[in-house]
């Protein structure tokens, strides 16, 4: 199982790689053997610490400054990665905003910042990333999305709308490649100790470890073992899958 989980000389793409679940993912990855590229598009100086830290170490990592919205700059980057390394083994989609708000109240930016940058920016890479993995019949493609897809709260219409839509494209994109030998899976995290659940676990922690079975919240590092896991060997037969790893809230 152990060589089933190593990325020797592989190439992995992950959007949004700078903190959080991202920089987990990036570690994992990195330490895993593979040949990180990982992209951000703010906080440079967090991007290129991680960068050189990793670097330090003797790890291939690479950040590049790409705003995931702009069809244009995400083909030009991936291009150029598959151009520079002649391959790409793994796409993991996890760049993501939040902007909640009531709809009574939500402007039409707050809905579109959120559905352009959750949904169309996992497309923008998805479209260009596999033209380069069907010709090398092979790939694995992990879109991150939420548990909030399927169980959202007050205020969360436009992050839940583009959650869902990133589950949906990921079971018809499953169905769209497997020919190819292209798995395309889905890993929702719940409540995990980040930047982005901080705000969420001020107000309302304590109501909501009492909801979770296990009773603690996850950390980053929980959830970029499973998405490890999902683009290896290990898990060739999973496909079109949406795997929760939030501590049991989703029962």
């Amino acid at each position: 199982m152990s060589d089933k989980l190593e990325f020797s000389e592989q190439v992995v793409i992950i959007t949004g790689g700078s903190r959080g679940i991202g920089r987990a993912m990036v570690e994992a990855f990195a330490h895993g053997g593979a040949k990180v590229v990982f992209t951000y598009v703010h906080g440079s100086d967090a991007a290129r610490t991680l960068e050189c830290s990793l670097r330090d170490q003797g790890l291939s990592v690479q950040a590049l400054q790409v705003d995931v919205r702009d069809e244009k700059a995400v083909d030009e980057a991936v291009t150029m990665v598959e151009k520079e390394h002649g391959r790409i083994d793994v796409l993991i989609n996890n760049a993501g905003i939040t902007a909640d708000g009531l709809i009574m109240t939500m402007e039409d930016k707050s809905w579109s910042d959120v559905l352009t940058t959750n949904l169309s920016g996992a497309f923008h890479f998805c479209r260009i990333t596999s033209r380069f993995m069907m010709r090398r019949r092979q790939g694995s493609i992990i879109n991150i999305s939420s548990l909030v897809a399927t169980r959202p709260g007050r205020g969360h219409c436009n992050y839940a709308a583009s959650k869902g839509g990133i589950e949906a494209m990921t079971k018809a994109l499953a169905i769209e490649l497997a020919p190819r030998n292209i798995r395309v899976n889905c890993v929702a995290p719940g409540m995990i100790e980040t930047d982005m659940s901080k705000d969420v676990r001020a107000l309302a922690g304590d109501e909501i470890l009492q909801r979770i079975p296990l009773k603690r919240y996850g950390q980053p590092a929980e959830v970029a073992a499973v998405v490890k896991f999902l683009s290896s060997k290990a898990a060739s037969y999973i496909t079109g899958s949406v795997i929760h790893v939030d501590g049991g809230l989703i029962v």
